[in-house]
């Protein structure tokens, strides 16, 4: 991809539109209507009065630009009209505010919570207040429902929320007639640790480490998100060396993550030498990683203003060898997944999504893009180190698990390209980072989008009177696609499930923060 120099800081000024109530379902109806996404969607208090408001980012992908709303809510009791009917995506985040805030989307069509409930008492809302703190002396929540699926031969499967593997917990109740999933319902928000509530007490150039642990296997992802909303509020814009760094990083963490889920689709499936090859591959990716970042993971190398530490001469023309020698095993080991006819018989036609319903539920990364959903964060809202190097976004429609598959094997190839282009072209020497100074600008937002290997990542800042964090809110790609996932299963075989599920590939800790 090539395209010209542009802003790239895509909510100018950081300036928040009010909106009426009213008009903010009818408003955000038509932002979608003519092309635009729905970002985001919470809630925050005001900064000067008493009350709380609805905060959304909308994007336009084709006009490469945002805005930013916020709708001061008027009842009493702080509930509001819920815009799902309107804008399927926006259920997830309805229920989260009000289980965040207490503040209820009146007509929500299957309104229920999203975070488990239970261990917190009744009236217990964690960033409804400065300093919540649990009120043991109220009653317990009531206990969560689930969907019920009812018939003759109908039975239920529940799997979870612990697990016998070494993942993170997450709840699955299957509705099942004889073999095939009629119904799944995913539970998940086990494990909420009240990240976004500790981001506005921590001193915010120490955020970075809180930011980018939101999800560990996305830590570029979400420290440069961090880093784009934090220098949008401090008017700091990092070295061309940087930015190339992180892209560079970015990528690596890319091509990581989708050859591990390509070896677990091999695991998934029964496929043991894919498995145990990928697997090897993906050890050898995170290498990557560590001769750029000083750790296979990444962890405190993206920071506001730039990176961590520059690269050597010498060490990049080692780390330029090893993505060329990664890249030709990766072309060696493709063909034993993707010819298999074995393999191919298992994932062609499995868990399909159509795109319809894709692009209703606000689906984003790979799993969208295999569904015939053109949107990549790296077209719509690109860095300038994206501007650099020609590439083309994948692309599928068919929608099943061997579509999500095509999608990992083309990005992979992509990234192992970019990469290589960006080191050869990589500035000698320069600065690698730039001070910053030490506060932020008050009364203002900053918004940090990413593509992370998941898919669309946001960050959002919002500052009070004094320039300090009144609201920190982080999107990530999970929390559009598990309605996906759950879609997806349906009208499949039981013994299928781990196969969508890995194709989906998708964090429980980004979406309980």
């Amino acid at each position: 991809m090539s395209i010209p120099h542009r802003e790239t800081r895509w909510l100018t000024g950081g300036r928040v539109t009010r909106v009426p109530l009213a008009s903010f379902g009818p408003r955000l109806e038509g932002w979608i209507a003519e092309g635009g996404r729905l970002g985001l969607l919470t809630a925050c208090a005001l900064p000067e009065e008493p009350g709380f408001a609805l905060v959304v980012l909308v994007l336009d992908p084709a006009r490469h630009t945002m805005e930013l709303w916020e709708a001061p809510l008027v009842s009493a009791d702080g509930s509001f009209p819920s815009v799902t009917p309107g804008v399927p995506q926006a259920h997830w985040f309805e229920r989260a505010i009000y289980d965040l805030f207490g503040l209820k989307p009146e007509g929500h069509p299957r309104f229920k919570s999203v975070i488990l409930h239970e261990a917190w008492p009744e009236g217990f809302y964690p960033l409804r207040h400065s300093e919540p703190r649990l009120n043991e002396r109220n009653p317990p929540r009531s206990e969560y429902w689930f969907l019920r699926v009812s018939g003759e031969g109908v039975y239920e499967i529940p799997v979870g929320p612990i697990h016998a593997g070494i993942i993170e917990p997450g709840h699955f109740r299957f509705s099942c007639l004889g073999e095939m999933i009629e119904n799944l319902e995913i539970r998940l928000g086990y494990q909420h640790r009240g990240i976004e509530h500790q981001l506005t007490k921590v001193p915010w150039p120490r955020a970075r480490f809180l930011a980018e642990a939101a999800s560990s296997d996305t830590a570029v992802g979400n420290a440069w998100a961090h880093a784009l909303a934090v220098e949008q509020l401090t008017d700091v814009e990092p070295p061309a060396l940087a930015q190339d760094l992180r892209a560079v990083a970015l990528e690596i963490e890319r091509m990581a993550s989708h050859i591990g889920d390509l070896g677990g689709l091999c695991s998934d499936i029964g496929f043991a030498a894919g498995a145990a090859v990928f697997g090897c591959m993906r050890g050898r990716a995170l290498g990557l990683g560590e001769r750029l970042a000083g750790s296979r993971l990444q962890t405190c190398y993206v920071l506001p203003g730039g990176v961590a530490r520059g690269l050597a001469g010498s060490d990049r023309r080692q780390l330029a060898r090893d993505v060329r020698e990664l890249e030709a095993a990766f072309e060696r080991a493709e063909p034993l997944l993707m010819e298999n006819a074995g393999a191919l018989e298992r994932m062609e036609g499995t868990g399909r999504l159509r795109r319809s319903l894709a692009v209703d539920f606000g689906l984003v990364g790979p799993a969208a893009r295999a569904s015939g959903v053109q949107y990549d964060v790296r077209e719509a809202f690109p860095q300038p180190s994206h501007w650099k190097v020609d590439w083309k976004a994948a692309s599928g429609v068919d929608g099943d698990v061997l579509a999500r598959a095509r999608i990992r094997v083309d990005e992979t190839r992509s990234s192992l390209s970019m990469i290589a282009a960006l080191l050869d072209d990589l500035p000698e020497g320069g600065d690698y980072c730039v001070p910053m100074p030490g506060t932020l600008r008050p009364r203002a937002a900053g918004v940090g989008v990413v593509e992370a290997w998941r898919g669309e990542l946001i960050h959002l800042i919002l500052t009070d009177d004094a320039g300090r964090i009144r609201r920190y809110c982080i999107k990530d790609p999970s929390f559009n696609n598990w309605t996906g996932l759950s879609i997806a299963a349906r009208g499949e075989l039981v013994a299928d499930f781990p196969l969508c599920n890995k194709s989906f590939g998708l964090s429980y800790s980004g979406n309980d923060l």
